[in-house]
């Protein structure tokens, strides 16, 4: 790597951290800032930076873009229904008190695809006060389980934001992503969410605030099977395209119309506006709203994803510019002289990026944006790319603590003071990250 090229990378990364901590700058600002900031450093013609500030922007959100609207869309609804809270009694009720901890985890697990962590959490941890009051126990027993389970699905599994976003600018198959998600997520959740949740529960004893108002009754919830069928319809479906194109690929099926239907229907534009088509209809119509009011809930779900589509856009950008300037083939060379898997590069840069500046999602795609270039000389498997893309994930999630938004959100809802919530939620994170790479690191050479 040349000497300019290696200022100009460390300059626009030190511009973006400047940006963000100092002067509180949007990130989606402070991105376009910094790409634009590296074009200039590693010498590329002012012309060129426009031009690559519109193909890394167009390219990025062609698929991201129609991604993100529709799960926020898909959420929004099952949000504004009640299917949270359906789910989460339906698991309670299902695997008893005793059990109640897998009951968060699974809840949290399963909510967090169509729903925004900080959304599912605020929607959630009602139900966690009820069983804290009702057993006594610490919230911490209860509330650590639901979080590690809406955190490792926000981070692992599509058609959450983070992993979309990653996904699309490393190229990287959904199908596979979902799959070795699923495989990184649940031993993950079992020791962040299970082991770490009874452990800081004994150790910490947080009492439930008292009752305020009454309590959502289960008649005016949305049935189960419903819920259920929403979530898990588009997931099924773009697992289906993968393993069907991977068959057809190999010449072990043959190409049909059977076969074609069912890698249309499983693309993520098509699995998705399906089930977002559902919702609207049995969560919406058929219960009443009208189509004023369905309008304005999907207007108002796509206000928090249009904020992550310019920032993913922007990351495209920062790729295009390091594209274009040779840094990613320079790159390439320097992450195959430090002999590390590919995964546990990408944990590392993403987790120092997030531990810095505290956002996770700044920390994916600027991760992503860095390494993206580099990947041709990698020859990565398609399942290698998915678990690179996990690994990025997983940095990006660890060490939440007091410049990350998430922190003071579970600080306040579980009414912890900031000793304890580094104690018992950074620490979850920091557990969650380390039992993700741990996985991934072990499955990397066997795919």
């Amino acid at each position: 790597m040349t000497p300019q090229l290696f200022i100009a990378i460390f300059f626009s990364i030190a511009l973006l951290l400047l940006l963000v901590l100092q002067f509180r700058l949007n990130a989606f600002l402070a991105l376009l800032i910094a790409s634009i900031g590296f074009g200039l450093s590693a010498g590329i013609p002012t012309a060129e930076i426009i031009t690559n500030i519109t193909t890394g922007m167009g390219g990025t959100l062609g698929f991201v873009a129609t991604i993100v609207g529709l799960g926020a869309i898909l959420g929004a609804v099952l949000e504004h229904s009640g299917g949270s809270q359906a789910l989460a009694r339906f698991l309670l009720s299902s695997l008893g008190e005793k059990r109640a901890s897998l009951a968060f985890v699974l809840t949290g697990f399963l909510v967090a695809i169509p729903v925004f962590f900080d959304v599912a959490f605020v929607l959630l941890v009602p139900l966690v006060y009820a069983l804290g009051r009702r057993t006594g126990r610490s919230l911490l027993h209860f509330g650590i389980p639901l979080l590690a389970g809406l955190a490792t699905t926000h981070a692992f599994i599509p058609p959450t934001p983070g992993p979309i976003a990653v996904a699309d600018i490393l190229q990287a198959e959904l199908g596979w992503v979902i799959m070795l998600g699923f495989a990184v997520g649940i031993p993950t959740v079992t020791i962040a969410g299970l082991w770490w949740g009874k452990r800081v529960g004994d150790k910490f004893f947080i009492a439930a605030p008292p009752l305020d108002g009454p309590e959502l009754g289960d008649t005016q919830l949305p049935p189960i099977k419903l819920i259920l069928t929403l979530i898990l319809l588009p997931i099924i479906l773009i697992l289906g395209n993968t393993l069907t194109t991977m068959l057809t690929k190999a010449d072990v099926l043959a190409s049909t119309m059977l076969t074609d239907g069912i890698i249309f229907l499983g693309h993520p534009y098509v699995a998705l506006l399906l089930s977002c088509l559902l919702a609207l209809y049995y969560l919406g119509t058929k219960r009443g709203l009208d189509s004023k009011a369905l309008q304005s809930l999907a207007t108002k779900a796509l206000a928090p994803a249009g904020a992550i589509i310019l920032i993913t856009g922007a990351g495209g950008v920062y790729k295009q510019m390091l594209v274009t300037s040779g840094a990613g083939a320079s790159l390439a060379e320097v992450f195959l002289q430090f002999q590390l898997l590919p995964p546990l590069l990408a944990f590392l840069l993403a987790a120092l990026i997030r531990i810095l500046q505290g956002s996770a999602t700044v920390a994916m795609i600027t991760a992503a944006g860095l390494l993206a270039p580099a990947l041709p000389t990698l020859g990565l498997s398609p399942p290698q790319l998915a678990l690179l893309v996990l690994s990025i994930a997983a940095g990006a999630s660890t060490l939440s603590h007091v410049n990350d938004s998430g922190f003071w959100l579970v600080k306040e809802y579980l009414h912890m003071d900031e000793a304890t919530t580094l104690r018992s939620w950074s620490m979850m994170t920091v557990l969650l990250s380390l039992t993700a790479l741990v996985v991934i690191v072990v499955l990397y050479p066997m795919v």
